[in-house]
């Protein structure tokens, strides 16, 4: 008889929970993981901040050392990529000709940086920020009073923003919007953000398309749309990513602004499973489908694809939560802000750096961006996740606890 063999395609952080809660699970079929890294799965969150400042070596996000995969008896192939997946015969093929049975077979396979096609958008000196190649060949480029041009101002352009005005950088970051972090937050956090920022140093601006990046032998300097030039010994491009999902399509699998799954983390092949950043599923508090970049989602869903590897089918019903860390600033996010009609501000957005926004719609909470304020995100978590609200006008009156207006 066959030994059971499940291959995982990816060796994201998603990879690093699976991995691992199979064998928590007891599952003792073979366990393969095939990662085009060289690495074994690391924190990605560190690349735009400690670790591109310098604060943390990769040891030191590093999410299990060798050891475990050894004590696990997991085998991982670095530098190796999956071409095909041949569905019919259960197998998976590699790029060095080889074939790789599968019982089950796991997509964790993450997302893509976005790229851009301007002119000099290959010139050396300009780079994106996903993995630990991308930052160890920025870090070449930094240096006291160099100038870094950041193109895009989303999270990871702000993150990455505070991590080089930490090494004292000349930091200039255009967003091509009229806010930045407009796709994910409310005026009111943009403007706030904004303020920190400059008050760190860091020239932003916004409604700035960029038109070339300029250069003969390196980069130079970043041209926008109006004609400004902005000098750059380094440009950082950060406009999002995209689900990593050629290799399911190819494989027939049903894919629609990421891999489709069910809530056990089930394709349309029931054999094949994914988990994480490369994956669209629904979620049941919000009642929509939804493709999420975190490492919550990554964490929740890995356990639940490994439940259903080991026969247990428990639905995933994870509260959506991020964070995001810039300065002095812990940003932390409970729920989905999407469509929201209210915002409710406690604390100010306009002195200090600790305040929460919460979001309504049709008068119920279904979000918060938590700034400094642990609490506020705490108890908002947990309303959420029990679907409670609270009246705005008791959540924005701080001398009202927290949790009393939300009468937890």
């Amino acid at each position: 008889m066959q030994q059971d063999h499940c291959v995982i395609i990816g060796g994201s952080h998603a990879a690093a929970q699976l991995v691992s809660s199979l064998r928590l699970n007891k599952w003792e079929g073979k366990i393969t993981i095939v990662s085009a890294d060289a690495f074994l799965p690391y924190h990605r969150p560190p690349l735009s901040k400690s670790y591109l400042s310098g604060e943390k070596t990769l040891d030191e996000i590093m999410i299990r050392p060798p050891s475990f995969y050894e004590r696990s008896d997991i085998e991982v192939l670095l530098g190796t990529r999956v071409t095909a997946v041949d569905r019919a015969n259960k197998k998976v093929h590699l790029d060095d000709q080889t074939d790789l049975p599968y019982t089950k077979l796991v997509f964790t396979t993450g997302a893509k940086v976005r790229k851009i096609t301007i002119p000099g958008h290959n010139l050396p000196g300009v780079f994106y920020l996903r993995d630990l190649n991308d930052v160890d060949h920025i870090r070449e480029y930094l240096g006291h009073a160099k100038k870094a041009v950041i193109i895009g101002g989303g999270y990871i352009g702000l993150e990455t923003a505070s991590a080089l005005r930490s090494l004292n950088m000349d930091v200039t970051v255009l967003e091509a919007l009229p806010r930045v972090l407009q796709r994910v937050t409310a005026p009111e956090v943009s403007a706030f953000y904004t303020r920190v920022h400059s008050e760190e140093g860091v020239n932003i601006l916004t409604n700035a398309a960029v038109q070339s990046i300029d250069g003969k032998y390196k980069v130079e300097s970043v041209t926008t749309a109006d004609g400004q030039v902005i000098p750059a010994d380094l440009v950082v491009v950060g406009i999002g990513v995209i689900p990593d999902v050629e290799l399911a399509e190819q494989a027939g699998l049903k894919v629609d602004n990421g891999l489709v799954v069910d809530e056990f983390a089930r394709t349309n092949d029931h054999d094949i499973l994914g988990a994480g950043d490369c994956t669209n599923h629904h979620n049941p508090i919000y009642d929509i489908q939804l493709r999420l970049e975190s490492v919550q989602n990554a964490t929740d869903q890995s356990r639940v694809a490994a439940n259903t590897i080991c026969g247990k089918l428990e639905p995933y019903r994870a509260l959506p939560w991020f964070w995001s860390d810039q300065y002095d600033l812990k940003l932390q996010i409970a729920g989905l802000s999407q469509g929201f009609d209210q915002v409710v501000v406690r604390g100010s957005t306009e002195t200090g750096r600790s305040f929460a926004a919460f979001y309504y719609k049709e008068g119920r909470l279904i979000a918060v961006d938590a700034i400094n304020r642990p609490k506020e995100f705490m108890t908002c978590k947990r309303a959420l996740a029990e679907q409670k609200t609270a009246n705005p006008e008791l959540v924005a009156d701080e001398t009202v606890d927290i949790q009393a207006a939300f009468q937890l």
